[in-house]
């Protein structure tokens, strides 16, 4: 598998409007727009920094993944997850699975921005929930 770099790091907010002041006005990262994921039940804010972004994201419903992660949390904004771009998503998720790598997704899903996505599991990769996404 070969990896092309990170992509984006995702960040569990409880709100954009509260968190995205810190990363914009103090920060200065230019805000490239915002997108609803209703399959993950979440609202993502994209923000750039060089050739990779920050992603915020806020749960919009109970049972979103982000809500049970900020939950757990005790509703901190934190990391979510590191992603990291590949060229071929299949490949990369048929290498993981042939080294014995635990994954949560054994097949690629529409993420945030049009990008394919799938999940690491995070006890395969020494507790971090882990991306590997392919752009369109």
């Amino acid at each position: 598998m070969e990896i092309k770099k990170i992509s984006h790091i995702g960040i569990a907010v409880e709100s954009i409007d509260d968190q995205i002041v810190f990363f914009r006005d103090v920060l200065g990262l230019a805000v490239t727009g915002t997108e609803v994921v209703e399959d993950q039940k979440v609202r993502v804010a994209f923000l750039t920094v060089g050739e990779s972004r920050v992603e915020l994201l806020e749960p919009i419903a109970d049972d979103s993944p982000v809500r049970k992660f900020l939950d757990k949390k005790g509703g901190r904004t934190t990391i979510h997850h590191v992603a990291y771009e590949v060229d071929d998503l299949e490949a990369a998720l048929a290498e993981a699975k042939e080294k014995g790598i635990r994954l949560i997704d054994e097949v690629p899903r529409a993420g945030a921005g049009g990008v394919r996505i799938a999940f690491i599991h995070p006890k395969a990769a020494s507790g971090i929930l882990t991306e590997l996404c392919e752009q369109h």
